[in-house]
């Protein structure tokens, strides 16, 4: 079974993220969407909410797995038999990050291979940064995110 992980921090989850996940789903038999803990970002939305608005968004679809984790990345790929880590790239310098990212990625497991999806030109510019930033001021969001998520965002 060829089993990939799309990691992330999902605050909120983004149009921009389910495009890439559509996109990726085709490529594997098993896609594990993980809501990582990242300690060096304040979060907006506890780590339970945004896997509740994980699994609401991609409910049905049986291909898709929606998880929390902690630690190294590839570290939880080998715990659930992930072979390939799916990454979204937006821009040149979402290029040169997850190249890094990668790269150390690769020295640490040589087996799990890393997928990068360059994102929908529409969605170059489009972030849960961004997304966190128009909800704090009260903004409308309804076209940035999933429609599922809305619910969760009020």
């Amino acid at each position: 079974m060829k089993i990939a992980l799309f990691p992330g921090s999902f605050d909120p989850v983004t149009v921009a993220h389910v495009d890439i996940l559509e996109r990726s789903v085709s490529l594997f038999d098993k896609i594990v969407v993980a809501v990582g803990a990242n300690s060096s970002k304040q979060a907006m939305l506890s780590i339970e909410t945004r896997v509740k608005i994980l699994e609401s968004v991609f409910q049905g679809n049986t291909k898709i797995e929606v998880t929390a984790y902690e630690g190294l990345t590839v570290d939880y790929c080998k715990k659930i038999g992930a072979g390939h880590m799916i990454r979204g790239i937006r821009t040149v310098s979402d290029f040169e990050y997850e190249k890094a990212i990668a790269q150390m990625n690769h020295e640490l497991e040589p087996t799990i291979e890393s997928i990068f999806i360059l994102s929908n030109p529409g969605y170059s510019s489009l972030s849960s940064t961004i997304v966190r930033d128009i909800l704090r001021h009260r903004g409308d969001v309804a076209k940035f995110v999933p429609p599922q998520a809305l619910a969760f965002l009020k």
